[in-house]
């Protein structure tokens, strides 16, 4: 008798097309890049800013970090559970306009309309370390930060949604490529931006270019929304309505909070990233300061290091994709950014050749392709899905608050060791940089005791991404 078994052919989805899901990485990529190039727009322009607003290094340390504040004091954590109740749509469309808010903001801060106004006056009048226009900056910047963050973790769980099974961390490091590609092409573009109109440079017409783009990022994600919509109709589900199995329950949290793991993870991740952001908000004057060079021509030396990053990042996702060792790259990482910051401290100051400064910036951006490109998409193999946003929202607020404090810490460091000194071009960052590399030993640390969990428990960071996800197992809770 002929045997009658039918075999149930797999249901296609819209993700598993490939035009699709790529043209959805890149909707919600072009959002994350026009929000890096909001980030450091005033970066490159530190010294115009300093000097045409009056702003010190104390006051431009409080800048920095502000993007940071309400992240730290809780808001990302909002910002998980928000992600994991209504789903990546509503949070992706919620963020952008969180950034394109605090845009505005920073940008009435900056303008001749907001100098000499009643609420300029007003807001100098107290605090008097901080002019007023910084004040408000920051504020801007600060609710900035709250979309900014919200729409980090938010891009990350979209990917792996959309690429559960596929090629995650080449996705994820695609769009981290992307998103770093902004930064170089605001360090390109600001300070010629500044200098466009003939007359004074103005720091405006830099922050009005970006705040524009920042609405172009918008109606990105919105398109977004209609692929994904399409996507959670055919697989038969409401994004606003988990299962049950799959809802976000409190506990969670604390599930969380309790694994040693998530910790180890989280440090690595805070003191990696407090060495690159602040100083990539320092990094144009230092230069400036160090090679007795323009901010254009100091823009345009560091501008390289996204650049190293954004190249080298999706071809190292692929390689974890199919080859592993991802606690490996996040050790070679932290050992690179050590050795360029301490090249930035104590080598550049005495060699002040352009030459040593680019290929430290380079290495610098080897380094940073190497710790993200391995970090990300390592959580989602030791993170339970039902509650990965709450997961990438706590060690992105780990992350906040380095990221937050750190900035002011070199901003009060440069100030106070460049007591008496009132030009930004005569600053000593020997001090500051020194700072730097001391995180990235720590970072290192942290690496190597991970490679040492992951060997002896075997969470699977060293394996190929492509053989993780066929067999995914529950966040192993340490205590």
């Amino acid at each position: 008798m002929q045997n009658s078994t039918k075999t149930t052919p797999r249901v296609t989805y819209l993700n598993d097309k490939a035009w699709a899901r790529w043209t959805a990485l890149i909707l919600v990529a072009l959002m994350m890049f026009f929000a890096y190039m909001f980030v450091d727009v005033i970066s490159p322009i530190q010294t115009l800013i300093q000097t045409q607003l009056d702003w010190s290094s104390e006051a431009y340390g409080y800048y920095g970090g502000s993007e940071y504040i309400l992240n730290m004091f809780g808001f990302l954590i909002l910002a998980g559970i928000i992600l994991d109740k209504t789903g990546v749509r509503f949070t992706g469309t919620l963020s952008a306009s969180v950034m394109l808010l605090g845009a505005c903001i920073k940008l009435y801060a900056v303008s001749s309309l907001f100098a000499g106004s009643g609420l300029d006056h007003w807001l100098s009048s107290w605090w008097t370390a901080m002019p007023g226009s910084a004040k408000l900056a920051s504020l801007g910047f600060m609710i900035f930060g709250c979309g900014c963050e919200m729409a980090g973790i938010t891009v990350s769980k979209a990917i792996a949604k959309w690429f559960d099974g596929k090629e995650m961390a080449l996705a994820m490091g695609l769009e981290m490529a992307i998103a770093r590609v902004g930064v170089f092409a605001i360090f390109s573009i600001s300070p010629r931006l500044a200098n466009w109109i003939s007359g004074d440079p103005t720091v405006v017409i830099p922050v009005a270019f970006c705040t524009v783009l920042l609405l172009i990022g918008l109606i990105c994600y919105i398109v977004f929304d209609f692929f994904d919509a399409r996507l959670d109709r055919e697989m038969g589900k409401n994004s606003t309505d988990a299962d049950p199995e799959e809802e976000f329950k409190f506990s969670d949290v604390k599930t969380i909070l309790s694994s040693r793991l998530f910790w180890v993870v989280a440090m690595l991740c805070v003191l990696y990233y407090s060495a690159i952001f602040p100083f990539q908000k320092y990094a144009a004057n230092m230069l400036q300061c160090n090679l007795g060079i323009s901010e254009t021509q100091a823009a345009d030396i560091f501008r390289w290091f996204p650049i190293g990053a954004a190249a080298l990042t999706p071809f190292l996702g692929a390689f974890l994709d199919h080859k592993g060792k991802g606690a490996t790259m996040l050790i070679l990482g932290a050992l690179l950014m050590i050795c360029c910051h301490l090249v930035f401290a104590l080598v550049l100051p005495q060699m002040q050749y352009t030459w040593l400064a680019f290929s430290a910036i380079i290495l610098l951006g080897v380094s940073f392709s190497l710790v993200p490109a391995a970090l990300w998409p390592s959580v989602p193999k030791i993170m339970d899905k039902r509650f990965l946003g709450s997961a990438y929202s706590l060690i992105f607020w780990v992350q906040n608050i380095g990221l937050a404090l750190f900035p002011m810490l070199i901003g009060a460091v440069l100030q106070n060791c460049n007591e008496g000194i009132d030009n930004p071009l005569d600053y000593d960052y020997t001090v500051p940089m020194l700072l730097f590399a001391s995180l990235g030993v720590l970072a290192l640390i942290f690496g190597i005791y991970l490679k040492y969990l992951d060997g002896k428990h075997h969470y699977g960071l060293e394996q190929p991404n492509i053989k993780a996800d066929e067999s995914k197992e529950e966040m192993p809770v340490e205590v």
